[in-house]
């Protein structure tokens, strides 16, 4: 029953949003927007955190007008940072933490803008970055783990903010094509051409963001730290394919691939094989 909801729910939106269109324009692409980058699950409440966020030293950070919570279990001087996904927060980090703490390092983990306790209602990749490098500058990590949209933006960050801390960098079931990513968005509402179109513009009007070049595929080009990638072959949120493109623009990168993961990539196997990956000397 919910998911009948949620689908006519998204058609209905769609429709608004399609003769929207052609009346106001300008609307019609800021409620397309919106819908696209306003997450609507992933919050936290303070008062009720997950006990593995608890364990953890909780600090918040200010960047210009924003509150950016992170946390940090305390280890020895190697510093692994971690980045989670679309309607998310730090907590989906607790199975892989377990497997982390056995290496001694200092594990860090942030809530994404408009996640967790992070301020903000929009979620986007370059300013999830531009929060990214203030931690990275302030802990100064050698290592790095995104998940999902957290990998792209992790990508992003990491082709935009050139560092040499990070030395190694894992991307899990991550995204490579925004046009891909808007495409599935399109799909979901089934939105026309012309509102398509309308998003598009709207991208490059406010980010100078040009769709068709805002890839994974081609940020790695610019990464020199070494790179595991792992995607899920049934992974229905985010097409193998993708992982495929990142993985032939970035051939230096480990490529590993599951099968009955799915999205979230839990599993012990490929735990290890992160493990492995970072900590182990060749």
């Amino acid at each position: 029953m919910q998911k009948l909801f949620t689908f006519l729910l998204s058609k209905s939106l769609g429709l608004y949003i399609n003769i929207l269109g052609y009346i106001y324009p300008k609307k019609a692409s800021w409620l397309a927007y919106k819908f696209f980058s306003h997450p609507r699950d992933g919050r936290l409440i303070k008062e009720s955190l997950p006990d593995i966020l608890k364990e953890a030293d909780a600090e918040m950070i200010t960047h210009n007008d924003f509150l950016f919570q992170m946390y940090t279990w305390k280890g020895n001087d190697t510093k692994v940072l971690l980045m989670h996904g679309w309607e998310s927060n730090a907590s989906r980090w607790e199975q892989l933490i377990g497997y982390l703490k056995k290496s001694g390092s200092t594990i860090v983990a942030v809530d994404a803008p408009a996640h967790g306790l992070s301020s903000g209602a929009e979620f986007n990749i370059p300013q999830y970055a531009e929060f990214v490098n203030i931690v990275v500058q302030k802990i100064k990590p050698q290592y790095l783990i995104g998940h999902s949209l957290g990998g792209a933006a992790a990508i992003y960050f990491q082709s935009h903010y050139p560092n040499d801390y990070i030395t190694k960098m894992a991307v899990l079931g991550a995204p490579s094509d925004l046009t891909t990513i808007l495409r599935n968005y399109k799909g979901m509402l089934s939105l026309n051409s012309n509102v398509f179109k309308l998003l598009e513009q709207h991208f490059f009007e406010h980010f100078r963001i040009k769709t068709h070049e805002f890839s994974g595929s081609i940020f790695v080009t610019k990464i020199r730290a070494k790179g595991l990638i792992a995607h899920d072959t049934q992974d229905t949120v985010v097409s193998f394919k993708e992982a495929e493109k990142i993985a032939k623009a970035w051939p230096e990168a480990k490529f590993i691939t599951t099968t009955g993961l799915g999205h979230s990539l839990h599993g012990d196997a490929l735990y290890n094989s992160i493990y492995s990956f970072l900590f182990d000397t060749e």
